[in-house]
């Protein structure tokens, strides 16, 4: 039976690397809402971001369901950062008769500001297409971030 497996941490902590890493071991389809973002409506949405990652996502869900329901795994390389969208994402797929997973990719603050230094340099040097994070940006990012109870989570890396 299908299932979602749902990615969980701060930017920069290896959600994406994580989530290619599950799909080559059991194949899938990862669904990430900056990546589709940034494909269609490039690195500057301006103050219309948020409202343009909750249409993504809603989107993504509705996606989601479809492809799960054909037999597929889905990925979710999201962040979830917020308990409340942790447990809507349970609630949705429960609703749905869908089998979900919480991952949980946790890296100490040392880790954390190097990736966020490399992903920068790579954006900066053309070999990313990711968001840059400046230190303001950062800062807003992790005020966001709720870590996880240990009980949300059905893995932790």
């Amino acid at each position: 039976m299908a299932k979602v497996i749902m990615t969980c941490g701060r930017i920069c902590s290896g959600k994406s690397t994580y989530a290619q890493n599950i799909k080559e071991q059991l194949g899938g389809v990862i669904l990430s809402i900056d990546e589709l973002m940034l494909d269609i409506l490039g690195g500057e949405t301006g103050d219309k971001h948020d409202e343009y990652v909750r249409r993504t996502e809603k989107y993504l869900y509705k996606k989601s369901v479809e492809i799960v329901s054909s037999g597929t795994d889905v990925i979710l390389d999201w962040g979830f950062w917020k308990k409340s969208d942790r447990d809507f994402a349970r609630e949705f797929y429960r609703e749905h008769g869908i089998s979900c997973e919480f991952h949980y990719i946790g890296v100490d603050d040392d880790e954390w500001k190097r990736r966020i230094e490399k992903r920068n340099a790579e954006v900066q040097n053309g070999r990313s297409d990711a968001y840059l994070i400046d230190e303001v940006l950062a800062a807003k990012f992790e005020s966001l971030f709720e870590v996880p109870d240990i009980s949300e989570m059905d893995i932790w890396i």
